[in-house]
């Protein structure tokens, strides 16, 4: 639209040197064409004039439209404007508004209520849809802005409810959308990462690479203009919708839906793994940047999000807030004495950005009243004493990772994704982040002889333990115990407990 408006001007105004004697449509003698600064007095449409000048004016001489060029550009009749506004749609009309006050009182509500009025657009609402109905209020009755609030929202309800009955269906192992990759990519959705740093410069970047999986999508950025780690203050992860390189609104940015924002200096991170080249450091769950060991340059972040409203936070959140999950309580079972501490289940995952290593999915996960210690809902998964239900990795532990010109990979690390589902089967905690390994000198298992080793995982949402043990003769690790432990006050604030 931009360079719409760029051609238009020019050539009108070549016309009207080519053709002084055209006045705006109206009848009137000609006059040359002069180029000034609008005098006082004058009004933003050109209408103002001047009083010795009108004072001279013969009584039966016909006056020109209110058409007249400045240094300050072109001054059309509103007459004028208004046609030529006809002929954009929503979007346009919702970039013009922003040129200057005038463009932003014509592009206003008339359009939109055309728009919103008309029959052949606006589709018939479906039940449970929430589109918003026109009532029988007279038009002259709505407040400025009213009809193209109503435009904008009824538009946004349409499209998000086509992906929402995309998403309806729930797969019954993780609770989540089966179909959550697939809209994702429909949408042609992306993410965008904007770097601060303390001398005031934002680097923002594009996915290098972008890994999904059964619950989770890993996205990576990588580029050889990254900063200095000590040297950044803070990141900011988007949610893009990007169009088709074929659409013609390719080249308009992308609305920006904040996901992620995290101030370095409040977050403290710490190393949990490195090779020969590259060192890895934790900020938060789901945040893994990777350092050079030899200049401490980052030359990487990784960021890890589960599926769990991801395709909401990417998309209907604003620049400055997150999408904000609406909360659905379940009703309060009184006649239940250990109502919320039964009934879990859990979908457990450890794999890397390539590789799955171990997939679990246990049921009837429970914690009596009595097991409750330090503020915490042990939920014990795999039981040290029971063999039965003893786990095997099917690889080894390591985090591979890539830069524009390099790649390696990490020992004892990995990714970890956890769902954990309440006896609604709706979800109640879900995490991806990267996890690691540390070894102990005390057998965890007398049943076992090898190396024995934990892993640990916190968060203020919950805890994670695991004990693994290592056979060297089958060259693999066995997980000996699991156990996941959620703050007893996001189970009362759940299910309206007091435990």
């Amino acid at each position: 639209m931009a360079a719409g408006r760029g051609t238009f001007l020019p050539s009108y105004l070549e016309g009207l040197r080519r053709n002084p004697n055209a006045n705006c449509g109206q009848t009137a003698p000609a006059r040359p064409l002069t180029f000034r600064k609008p005098g006082p007095g004058e009004g933003e449409s050109g209408t103002g004039g001047n009083s010795q000048t009108d004072g001279k004016r013969k009584k039966n001489q016909p006056t020109a439209a209110p058409c007249s060029f400045s240094g300050n550009g072109l001054r059309l009749p509103s007459e004028i404007l208004l046609k030529i506004l006809s002929y954009l749609d929503a979007s346009s009309l919702s970039c013009i508004s922003h040129v200057s006050k005038t463009f932003h009182q014509l592009a206003d509500d008339e359009f939109y209520m055309s728009d919103f009025g008309n029959t052949t657009w606006r589709p018939k609402p479906a039940a449970g849809d929430g589109a918003l109905e026109v009532d029988s209020v007279s038009v002259e009755c709505r407040l400025s802005g009213h009809w193209k609030k109503m435009y904008f929202r009824t538009a946004t309800v349409q499209d998000v409810n086509k992906w929402r009955r995309e998403m309806r269906d729930v797969c019954p192992i993780t609770g989540l959308p089966w179909r959550t990759e697939w809209v994702l990519r429909n949408l042609n959705v992306s993410w965008e990462l904007t770097v601060c740093c303390c001398t005031g410069l934002e680097i923002t970047l594009e996915p290098s690479r972008v890994y999904f999986f059964e619950s989770c999508a890993i996205v990576h950025f990588s580029g050889e203009r990254f900063l200095k780690y000590l040297q950044i203050t803070s990141i900011q992860l988007y949610g893009v919708r990007k169009e088709t390189e074929k659409s013609p609104k390719a080249r308009r940015p992308g609305w920006r839906s904040l996901i992620l924002k995290l101030d370095l200096s409040a977050h403290n991170g710490w190393n949990f793994g490195n090779d020969n080249l590259i060192r890895l450091i934790h900020i938060q769950p789901g945040v893994t940047i990777g350092t050079w060991r030899s200049e401490d340059t980052i030359a990487f972040i990784m960021i890890t999000l589960h599926f769990h409203k991801l395709v909401e936070k990417s998309l209907l959140g604003s620049p400055a807030c997150p999408y904000s999950e609406p909360v659905a309580l379940p009703r309060v079972d009184n006649s239940d004495p250990e109502f919320g501490l039964h009934g879990y289940s859990l979908h457990f995952v450890l794999h890397n950005t390539g590789t799955e290593i171990m997939s679990g999915n246990f049921r009837q996960l429970c914690c009596r009243k009595d097991q409750i210690q330090d503020g915490l809902v042990a939920l014990r998964v795999i039981n040290l004493n029971n063999l039965s239900r003893h786990r095997s990795l099917s690889g080894n532990i390591t985090l591979p990772w890539k830069s524009e010109t390099l790649e390696g990979s990490v020992e004892n690390c990995c990714i970890m994704t956890l769902t954990l589902l309440d006896e609604f089967q709706k979800p109640f905690w879900c995490v991806s982040s990267s996890i690691f390994i540390v070894g102990t000198k005390w057998p965890l298992a007398v049943d076992y002889g090898g190396e024995h080793f934990l892993m640990h995982f916190y968060s203020p949402e919950g805890h994670v333990k695991m004990k693994l043990v290592w056979l060297e003769e089958q060259k693999q690790f066995f997980v000996v115990s699991l156990v996941v432990y959620v703050p007893v006050a996001k189970v009362n604030k759940r299910f309206s407990r007091a435990y």
